[in-house]
């Protein structure tokens, strides 16, 4: 080799092992340092032992995202018996665990620091930690699970009268868990309800992070309602809080959900250039999650600006890594992709093959979801109709004393009579014989619920999962709403005794829209309100239409064939009546009652009866009188054409 003059000669190898040499001086030099900082943080806090989230964070935030300072605390904390520091440091650690998408020893570290909590008696660190592992469970898609942990930490941090700062956080997190869960669950609406409580709490504590977690999850809600304008106000209010926090992981999230938005709304190009910048930090995190949906972000992106080769490589590698990891959902997501892919390349089979594969994924995450959901109302709901049983038992008893209580009374009051002493006697038998009755109705009422709800409950949530069974999810929560409503209608009819008609009206609809389930939609319902009615303010007894409905249906229409009809019709009758119709096209009731004397079981039927106890002692005081009125119907040649019944009541 030629060299200028007064030039100088370097051999590489030499230039490598300075610069190597430097590195290393420059890295034991800050390990040094990082150690003495380590040193004077721990022993500071084992001096003051903090028990708060907040005052131990204030010590340890640079150690936070450090799994090996993380270890290193938890080693110490022991020595020294901190169990206060043992559990923070245990939950963060599980943290650093879950975000590297190693759910098996973050659900196991939390689960240890649930326990070191308990030790130290710590209601805010065993709410954190509770929550934390439901979160856990939720990201492996163990929806149940995660919401009992997380309303396990909300009911336990509720039984603080005057929580702190860290246990008020506690519980924003807690609501927005449960939000998350009743995302997953497609429940929109409530899962929104949760995320603003949760946000409003996080505005109240000034927690930023919070605020812009929960701005994220209200995007995610109102994206999967479709409202695209919406979702991305919320997305770019958290990418906004995230940035001044200097969040990255933050950022990924915001950015991968902004791109989603760009491309469904067309602009293709755009979600491009935002995606392939923030795929690397994603891939920088090691959160494997985040990194497949990136890349399935990718691969959509250019299959839509019709790149279509190096789409597909994208979409495989980002199929590849949820398969490693499980994520079942984000392995739907790639299947669709692809399908949608290859149907652009006019590749038929393949497109029919990836949407099948998608489908198939699709309804393992729904069925592992929704099935599991319901067969725990089931059997939380069996639990509780035992109970009512028992309840219903002990009613009945104290039925049959107060009867025996009034046949006493009647003979006391007979042989006192006579006399003036007898008069006294009799007059206060009489008033308490009044009391007696009205308790007695009112516990034969109860009675009457606690029979009927059960059964009717129970095949209704058995109906219900048969729709899931046949995969028509749709259906399936179409009626679990309905029937949640119908739920919390009977549950506040036992508390009130009266109702305004708008009510009635709403939960006979309901009812009726819950009993046709069984009856495969077949029961046609028409319902007419006269126009002067002012059915706001009319009240009447609470579930008093029920029964009436009830009997049409398993007595005039379940029996028939071919269309059945229910009309209901509400009218007002010279200003001081409400005169309420309902017809059916039965089988009507002399065929009815030939088909009940033939069944083996014969059902004791009450209701009506126990019906018209409940208007005479509701109406009893009343300037006008009720009246009700079975009318057979026929035809011109005598054929049964169904029943109508007329309930005439005063209007108040």
């Amino acid at each position: 080799m030629f060299l200028q003059a007064n030039s100088i000669f370097v051999h590489p190898k030499k230039v490598f092992i300075l610069l190597l040499s430097i590195l290393s001086l420059f890295s034991n030099v800050y390990a040094q340092e990082n150690k003495i900082e380590f040193d004077k943080a721990t022993d500071s806090i084992l001096i003051s032992r903090p028990k708060s989230y907040k005052t131990i964070n204030n010590y340890l935030h640079p150690f936070r995202r450090d799994t090996t300072s993380l270890k290193n605390l938890i080693v110490k904390f022991k020595k020294h018996n901190y169990l206060h520091g043992i559990t923070f440091s245990e939950n963060l650690l599980g943290i650093r665990y879950r975000n590297y998408s190693l759910f098996d020893q973050a659900i196991q570290t939390h689960q240890q620091a649930l326990e070191t909590a308990k030790q130290a008696n710590s209601v805010e660190f065993r709410v954190f930690s509770l929550n934390m592992l439901g979160v856990d469970y939720r990201r492996m898609d163990a929806n149940r699970t995660a919401l009992d942990y997380n309303q396990e930490a909300l009911a336990l941090a509720e039984t603080v009268k005057k929580p702190s700062l860290g246990l008020r956080r506690s519980i924003a997190v807690s609501h927005n868990s449960m939000g998350n869960i009743y995302l997953l669950l497609k429940q929109y609406d409530l899962a929104i309800e949760q995320f603003e409580k949760s946000r409003a709490i996080e505005v109240s504590i000034d927690n930023k992070l919070g605020l812009a977690i929960n701005h994220q999850n209200v995007g995610n809600a109102k994206e999967s309602q479709g409202n695209l304008d919406a979702a991305l106000i919320d997305y770019q209010k958290s990418l906004a809080i995230n940035t001044e926090l200097n969040n990255s992981l933050g950022k990924i999230i915001c950015n991968g959900s902004i791109a989603t938005i760009h491309i469904k709304q067309g602009a293709y190009s755009k979600a491009l250039k935002l995606t392939e910048l923030n795929l690397p930090l994603a891939e920088e995190t090691g959160n494997k999650y985040y990194v497949a949906y990136e890349y399935l972000n990718l691969g959509w992106a250019q299959s839509k600006l019709k790149q279509y080769k190096i789409a597909e490589e994208n979409l495989f590698q980002g199929i590849s890594i949820a398969k490693k990891h499980n994520f079942i959902s984000a392995i739907s997501t790639g299947y669709d992709h692809l399908s949608e892919l290859y149907q652009e390349q006019n590749n038929y089979k393949e497109s029919l093959k990836y949407y099948k594969l998608a489908e198939e994924y699709d309804e393992k995450v729904s069925n592992e979801r929704n099935s599991q959901y319901v067969n725990d109302l089931i059997i939380k709901y069996d639990s509780e109709r035992k109970n009512s049983q028992i309840t219903d038992l002990a009613k009945q008893n104290e039925i049959a004393k107060l009867k025996l209580t009034t046949n006493r009374n009647i003979w006391i009051g007979a042989l006192s009579v006579l006399t003036l002493l007898g008069i006294i006697l009799f007059t206060l038998y009489r008033t308490q014989q009044l009391r007696n009755e009205k308790k007695i109705l009112s516990l034969e009422q109860e009675a009457m619920r606690s029979q009927m709800n059960p059964h009717f409950i129970f095949n209704s949530l058995n109906a219900i999962k048969l729709y899931i069974i046949n995969n028509e999810q749709k259906n399936a929560v179409y009626y679990l709403n309905k029937f949640s409503k119908l739920i919390r209608k009977i549950l506040a009819a036992t508390q009130d005794k009266n109702t305004t008609l708008a009510e009635e009206i709403d939960t006979i609809k309901l009812y009726v829209d819950i009993e046709n389930i069984r009856f495969s939609n077949e029961i046609e319902t028409i319902t007419n309100i006269d126009k002067e009615l002012s059915i706001n303010t009319i009240k009447m007894p609470s579930l008093i239409l029920q029964p009436f409905i009830e009997n049409t249906i398993w007595h005039g229409l379940s029996p028939k064939k071919g269309l059945k009809k229910i009309e209901v019709s509400y009218e007002k009758v010279a200003n001081t009546h409400l005169k309420i119709t309902i017809a059916d096209n039965g089988i009507g009731r002399n065929a009815a009652s030939i088909i009940k004397s033939k069944k083996v079981h014969k059902r004791k039927s009450i209701g009506i009866k126990l019906t018209e106890e409940r208007l005479a002692n509701f109406y009893k005081n009343y300037e006008y009188n009720y009246s009700l009125d079975f009318i057979d119907l026929y035809d011109n040649e005598k054929n049964a054409l169904g029943t109508k019944v007329v309930l005439t009541l005063p209007i108040t």
